[in-house]
């Protein structure tokens, strides 16, 4: 009897894997429970969420970084311009550079997800086809001198005279602020605007004209002779 019994729990058993087979067996995982590497994510939602969210906030509306949601931005950086900044970041500001190979956490898939999602979801095909639109870097030296006259004419109704900062928008000329942000980044700003602030962009910021290259350069070069080196010192930098 007692053999008899035995038998009949083996034969049981093997029947009850008989039916559900070795792949649904309880406590296996699917492979949606499967958690990946970081290396392997592709997800475009998880990669930038959890590397570009926090600075240029969801949906790339803007945080404290500039807002990549902005498709005047993405008229004129191309894809190897963006590439580059995730890749190596912009040294002397906040923007890290993501790349593994720069010491970053991406892959250079993962970058390549970033870049083309970035373009696909938030980009705007002919939105700057204008030949007089600014470059998105300047080959040439700005001039201070007229950078001011510039500032006045398109910056000093939201920025304060001297940039000192209005009601409407805040101090622009803070040596610790100019501290902390490129030339480059400057002129991006300028050109793009921030629309998640209300920064109006190159052609907007004036009712009489849209600015010029030229007027984006020197505006920069005025504000650049502002920066300090020295993060915290109300002193600008006097070479």
């Amino acid at each position: 009897m007692r053999v008899q019994h035995r038998l009949g729990g083996f034969l049981g058993l093997v029947a009850l894997f008989g039916f559900t087979g070795c792949g649904k067996l309880p406590g296996r995982p699917t492979p949606a429970d499967i958690v990946l590497k970081p290396s392997a994510v592709r997800d475009f939602a998880v990669i930038y969420g959890q590397n570009c969210a926090g600075c240029h906030g969801q949906d790339g509306r803007g945080n404290c970084s500039l807002a990549l949601n902005n498709p005047e931005y993405l008229a004129i950086a191309n894809d190897d311009v963006i590439r580059q900044v995730i890749s190596r970041g912009t040294p002397g500001t906040m923007m890290p550079a993501f790349a593994s190979q720069a010491g970053g956490t991406l892959t250079n898939e993962q970058i390549e997800v970033l870049v083309h999602e970035i373009r696909a979801r938030w980009g705007s095909a002919g939105i700057l086809q204008s030949r007089f639109r600014p470059a998105y870097a300047s080959s040439e030296e700005g001039d201070p001198a007229r950078g001011v006259l510039t500032y006045g004419q398109f910056c000093e109704s939201c920025h304060g005279s001297e940039g000192k900062g209005t009601s409407r928008a805040g101090q622009i000329c803070d040596p610790t602020f100019l501290a902390l942000v490129s030339d480059q980044s400057l002129r991006t700003t300028i050109i793009a605007g921030r629309p998640d602030l209300g920064h109006p962009n190159w052609r907007t910021c004036s009712p009489d004209r849209p600015m010029t290259g030229r007027d984006v350069t020197d505006v920069v070069a005025w504000l650049s002779g502002k920066r300090s080196r020295f993060p915290g010192s109300d002193q600008p930098d006097r070479k």
